[in-house]
């Protein structure tokens, strides 16, 4: 049995129907508050770092510390620019070294588990998988002995090669499977139109695959810049280091002139944070890859 309303009776019961509740409201109140909190516990050690970097040296031991930039100064910045920007420049290559090394392996690899099917691909891909638990110290001491062989300790191709080893693995099972996703009739489209494997390879997959393409760089970077295990370990000895050797440096010279560390650390901290907001979005869709099938 069908009820009718009034109109008016009707448009007023939609209203309350389309407007939250008080106790929802203040649900979402409590998240938010929740969340707020949450974000300034994280990021207060980033703020930190910031308000020494412009503290005074004189104010650098005080008793209870200035919670803000009193008097600030650049003197930390102007020692960056002056003492660390070949550190930089060092780590810079590393990453892009370390992308490209990635990007080369991990690609062709992800396509071959995800759709050539080899075999003995399932063992190779938790071979892979079993390989990102291996602590970086056990691998660094590994490749201090056959670097020493090899004679390409203090390298820059030897970092390179160190930190794809970590890189690879992981664009290897993000590779995988984004691509297992990927319908088949795509591919038999491009097979019948008579593009071989490395063809469909190519012109098909790659450029479907962006978003794990950026993903994949983004980490294989981070984790070139930020390493400091490989460094210290295969690079401890060489004219041209990372910028985290330039930082451990400086710490253990001027231990005192915490404001020019923190610097350091801010400057250092610039372009990875660039790197994720500007591939945020990349990102996002990168790592959720193959979740949820079709």
């Amino acid at each position: 049995m069908t009820t009718f309303l009034p109109p008016s009776r009707a448009a007023h019961e939609n209203t309350q129907a389309a407007r939250p509740s008080k106790s929802r409201r203040r649900k979402t109140w409590y998240i938010t508050i929740i969340g707020v909190v949450l974000t300034a516990i994280m990021l207060f050690p980033i703020y930190w770092m910031i308000n020494v970097s412009l503290t005074q040296t004189s104010d650098m031991r005080k008793s209870p510390p200035n919670w803000f930039p009193v008097n600030p100064t650049f003197s930390g910045y102007q020692a960056v620019l002056s003492q660390q920007l070949p550190y930089l420049g060092t780590s810079l290559l590393i990453g892009i070294g370390t992308v490209i090394v990635t990007l080369v392996l991990a690609g062709p690899a992800g396509y071959a588990l995800a759709k050539l099917q080899p075999r003995g691909g399932s063992a190779l891909g938790f071979v892979f998988l079993i390989s990102q638990m291996i602590p970086g110290i056990i691998m660094a001491m590994g490749f201090y002995a056959i670097y020493l062989n090899l004679g390409i300790l203090n390298s820059i191709p030897g970092l390179i090669i160190a930190d794809s080893t970590i890189a690879v693995p992981f664009g290897v099972l993000l590779f995988t499977a984004f691509m297992s996703a990927i319908p088949d009739e795509l591919l038999s489209a491009a097979k019948i139109d008579g593009a071989g494997s490395w063809r469909t390879f190519i012109s098909i997959v790659l450029p479907i695959s962006r978003n794990s393409i950026v993903t994949v760089s983004l980490f294989a970077f981070l984790w070139a810049w930020s390493d400091f295990i490989f460094a210290s370990t295969l690079d401890g000895g060489g004219k041209i280091q990372p910028i985290t050797l330039g930082i451990y440096k400086y710490i253990g010279n001027n231990n005192q002139e915490w404001n020019s560390i923190m610097a350091t650390a801010v400057v250092a901290s610039i372009p990875a944070a660039v790197l994720l907001v500007v591939a945020q979005r990349y990102v996002a869709a990168g790592v959720t890859a193959g979740a949820v099938k079709d």
